[in-house]
């Protein structure tokens, strides 16, 4: 079992939305995955129609050691589950930073999980900044996933995300950590910075930058408004191809190394 972090400093990257919709069609294809949602706005509860409730975060387990397998919930497409988000998970951040291990804390909590085999993959949301719980999600995940933005800004907080991954390895918080993969978003084939900003990737990170490349669409926008991941909104759109087709690299990337 594997551990995913999926994650950019930077909000509005498509970074839920690939969390989601990553996380749903692997399970279409019949891959055991539990989504965790680690940010306290809880953009990928309700993008799968949930609801939030107090203690049925991770903040339980990650805070007074409750056990994690409690907060899990069954979402309505087979094979995904979910550990809900709430706000409560703002507080988390100030409690973790006061302890003395905060880096390992998120670690701990994931072993049971990792040990049950209950499932192939976890798959983390993290927070759009890089506070507590996004570096605690790299000290504790086996591989770093980086949904990047079509745009200029994208390429300033690759940059930080690379450095930030560089630190949490020599510290030793997590040596082993994997930047395993980059996956560009928003993507309009008519705007030739949108473009410019592939190739430029592609240039630096070209071992590691999915083909597979999310498109601008109206509809992968309005699916989470509707509590639903995007092959369940509208199957057989641009969006839903594009993960169906990001999901296939993704396991084949995997069924390559193995």
């Amino acid at each position: 079992m594997r551990v995913v972090a999926i994650t950019n400093q930077k909000g509005g990257v498509g970074k839920t939305t690939t969390a989601i919709n990553l996380a749903a069609c692997l399970a279409q294809r019949g891959v055991r995955v539990l989504l965790i949602d680690l940010d306290p706005q809880a953009n990928a509860t309700s993008g799968l129609g949930l609801a939030q409730e107090e203690g049925g975060s991770l903040y339980p387990a990650l805070v007074v050691g409750s056990d994690p397998f409690t907060a899990i919930r069954s979402t309505r497409i087979p094979n995904l589950s979910i550990i809900r988000s709430h706000q409560e998970l703002a507080g988390c951040e100030i409690e973790l930073a006061q302890s003395g291990n905060h880096l390992a804390r998120l670690r701990e909590v994931l072993a049971p999980l990792r040990a049950s085999g209950h499932f192939d993959y976890i798959l983390l949301d993290c927070p759009p900044s890089l506070g507590v719980l996004m570096t605690s999600a790299l000290a504790a995940a086996d591989e770093l996933l980086v949904p990047l933005q079509c745009e200029y800004f994208g390429l300033e907080g690759l940059s930080k995300i690379v450095g930030v991954v560089q630190q949490i390895r020599d510290c030793g918080a997590n040596p082993h950590l994997l930047l395993e993969g980059i996956v560009m978003t928003m993507y309009d084939s008519r705007a030739n910075l949108a473009q410019q900003v592939v190739g430029d990737v592609k240039n630096y990170f070209a071992e590691i930058i999915y083909n597979s490349i999310i498109p601008r669409t109206v509809r992968l926008g309005e699916a989470p408004s509707f509590g639903k991941s995007i092959i369940e909104y509208e199957p057989n759109g641009r969006g839903a191809v594009a993960y169906r087709a990001l999901a296939e690299e993704f396991m084949a990337r995997r069924a390559a190394k193995s």
